[in-house]
């Protein structure tokens, strides 16, 4: 748990496996043994099997509920029956928000008392929809804890002008998150949040060294494992 969020907040990323010694799953293609999400073409009974394992290995005090995350701007409280969307936040004791990624970045918020959380899927699409400010707008405060979970590097996320100008013509200052490549661009995803969230206010950020992609024996990445990547989760809450 990052040291400046209170006590009783309780904060979990996954990686790709359960256990370096014991896999949960016989794997016969590249999702390994932790794979937590039933959209990509891996066996549902082993990712039910996981799901299962992940609330007993972290104590979970309930079920996540997993979102279905389309880049949306869409942020949920945690008690609404609607599951399409990209953020999730919550008041209540004992309630696990929950998002899952494979390159984007997660984004977890507390207020200073640690009366409300929340946890946000923020990948380039999401990030120019608007999630972040969805995501913020949420909260009774701007006063928050922001802590980033593992993304992608710069140095591993190249993207297209198309990209570039999206993100500019939302905000001018999201430039400074690109570096030029020649034809293409170099995003630090990071940044871009930072600059996001310093302009909502929000300045207590911590997290942003993590790499998906280079940390191939951690974390899952879908720009270095294709179609087979699994996902990891992200999970918040108020014990």
């Amino acid at each position: 748990m990052p040291p400046s969020f209170p006590k009783n907040v309780q904060l979990v990323s996954t990686t790709r496996f359960f256990d370096e010694n014991i896999r949960s799953c016989l794997i016969e293609s590249g999702y390994d043994n932790f794979n937590l999400a039933l959209h990509v073409g891996d066996n549902a009974i082993q990712v039910n099997n996981n799901r299962a394992l992940l609330v007993s290995k972290y104590h979970l005090p309930a079920k996540p509920k997993f979102l279905e995350q389309t880049h949306s701007d869409i942020c949920l409280e945690a008690s609404s029956a609607q599951c399409l969307g990209d953020a999730v936040v919550t008041r209540e004791k004992g309630v696990v928000c929950c998002v899952m990624t494979a390159d984007c970045l997660p984004i977890f918020a507390s207020n200073q008392a640690g009366m409300q959380v929340g946890v946000a899927h923020a990948g380039w699409q999401g990030i120019v929809n608007g999630i972040i400010e969805s995501f913020i707008a949420k909260f009774d405060t701007k006063d928050l804890l922001v802590h980033f979970g593992p993304a992608i590097s710069q140095a591993n996320f190249e993207v297209g002008r198309d990209v570039y100008d999206q993100f500019v013509a939302k905000d001018k200052s999201l430039a400074q998150a690109f570096v030029a490549v020649n034809d293409k661009y170099k995003l630090d995803i990071y940044q871009a949040a930072r600059i996001i969230l310093r302009g909502l206010g929000v300045n207590n950020i911590t997290g942003g060294k993590a790499c998906t992609f280079a940390q191939k024996g951690e974390y899952f990445s879908y720009r270095r494992d294709g179609a087979q990547s699994g996902r990891m989760a992200h999970l918040i809450w108020i014990s």
